[in-house]
Formats: C-alpha cells, structure tokens, sequence
C-alpha cells in the first residue's frame, strides 16, 4: 500500500504543474484519495468479503465523484485528474503509469457475465470524457483523445479520435502525455484528401472525354486515352474508414489505387 502511495505522488508530481508540495496533493487531489480508498477495497474485494467493499466504494464516489469497482485491477503510479465524473467497472485492469481525465468511463457493453471491461496498457492516456466500452485492450503508450468512445483493440504506441475511436497515428514514440494539443484532426485530413481524389478524377474523366471526342471525329489523339492509377493517400482514408473488408470488385480497385 505505502508503495502504490509513493508510486501515486510520484506520477502527480512528474504530470500537474498545479502540483506544489506532497502535502497539498495528499490534502486535495480527489484522485488520490478514491484510489487509496480503492486499494483497501480492492483487497477486502479479493479476500471474498461480500459488502464491505462496494460500501467502501460508494463511500468513495460520494466524497470524490469517482466511482470505481472494488474488483478493478489498479497498478502503481496511476493519476486520475480532477476525476468527476470517472466510472471503473468490474473487471477493468488498469496498468501502471496510466492518466485518466475527469469523465472517462472504462465500462462495459451488455450483461455478460466474465471479462467485460477494457484492459490498459502501461502509460496510456485517456481525455476528459472518453469512453473505453467492453472486454478490449489498449496497448502501452496509447493516447485516447477527450470525447472519444473506443469500441475494439487498440495495438500499442497508437493515437485514437472520434465517434467511434479511431487509431489515426501509430509512431511507437513515446507519448507526451500532457499534449492535448497534439492531436490531430482526422475528419478533416481525410475530407481534404476524399476532395483530392474527386478533383483529380473529374480531371481525368474530362480528359478522357476529349479523348472520346478526338477519336470521333478522326483525329489523331495527341496522348494515350489511357488513365494512370492515383494513390491520393488511400491508406490513409481506409485506415480512418475501418478495416472491415469491403465486398465486391470495388474492393480490389479501391486497393489497387482506385484510378480510371
């Protein structure tokens, strides 16, 4: 226990410049205290006593807006900021070194008995109001972006954004775990690139059409009518779109370039 303690001042102090003495974050940091209270749940959990836990768990979420399971597996220097609002379910297990903003929720999809909670990595990041739903597991050194609400595995070193999450970059770098700043926008990366493809393939649709018209008319064609295949970051949109296989031929040409 004192070890998590010490573990848990250590990561406060390294991550909230708001953060002045070991003091003021024992006296004020709502976090620390639903976790102190959570480690002594935990372990009354795990010795099969059948209510005194879950009341030291609501005792808890009443003085701190932090609710979380006295099941729940919570490694060492784990930071819950601000934390109103945040939700641990059952079987939730939670690695070391992680940052949980206020209004996350690590929560659960149906009625299913078992693992039905997420599973973190060490060092993962989730924004204020993200949602992590069902048996998943999110790599190590994993940032989730606030709002989001994360549904499937995520592999490590990964950035998530967006309803649903969606891993827009994998760098396998270590990640900065304060710079919100740094996500990137992904819906506008890809709208920007989905407007490249329709400019360029109008163009080569239009070129061809004079093609059509020369060959018509019988003159001889200045260049081939053929079209060459254009890439235009394709990657990128399948990535964003999802990895579910497409069905069809459309599937192979998308793939292939998607050119005319």
């Amino acid at each position: 226990m004192l070890r998590a303690l010490k573990a848990d001042l250590a990561i406060i102090k390294e991550r909230d410049p708001a953060a002045r003495s070991s003091l003021e974050i024992l006296l004020c940091y709502p976090g620390l205290h639903a976790l102190a209270l959570h480690r002594i749940s935990h372990r009354l959990w795990r010795q099969g006593l059948p209510l005194l836990p879950r009341l030291l768990s609501q005792v808890g979420r009443l003085f701190t807006g932090i609710e979380i399971h006295p099941g729940a597996g919570i490694g060492h220097g784990v930071f819950i900021d601000h934390g109103m609002g945040v939700v641990i379910g059952e079987t939730a297990v939670i690695g070391d070194q992680c940052l949980l903003y206020q209004g996350v929720t690590l929560g659960g999809t149906g009625k299913e008995l078992g693992k039905r909670h997420p599973t973190l990595g060490n060092n993962v990041v989730v924004g204020a109001g993200a949602k992590v739903l069902g048996a998943i597991t999110v790599g190590a050194n994993t940032r989730i972006g606030a709002g989001s609400v994360l549904l499937r595995d995520v592999a490590a070193n990964s950035t998530v954004v967006g309803i649903p999450g969606r891993v827009i970059h994998q760098s396998g770098v270590r990640i900065d775990p304060l710079a919100h700043s740094a996500l990137p926008d992904a819906e506008a990366r890809v709208i920007r690139n989905l407007m490249e493809r329709i400019d360029l393939l109008e163009g080569e649709l239009a070129r061809m059409q004079t093609c059509l018209r020369e060959v018509a008319a019988g003159r001889p064609l200045q260049e081939p009518c053929t079209g060459a295949a254009q890439s235009l970051k394709d990657r990128e949109i399948m990535e964003y779109l999802g990895d579910e296989p497409w069905e069809g031929a459309g599937a192979d040409w998308w793939a292939q370039g998607g050119g005319i």
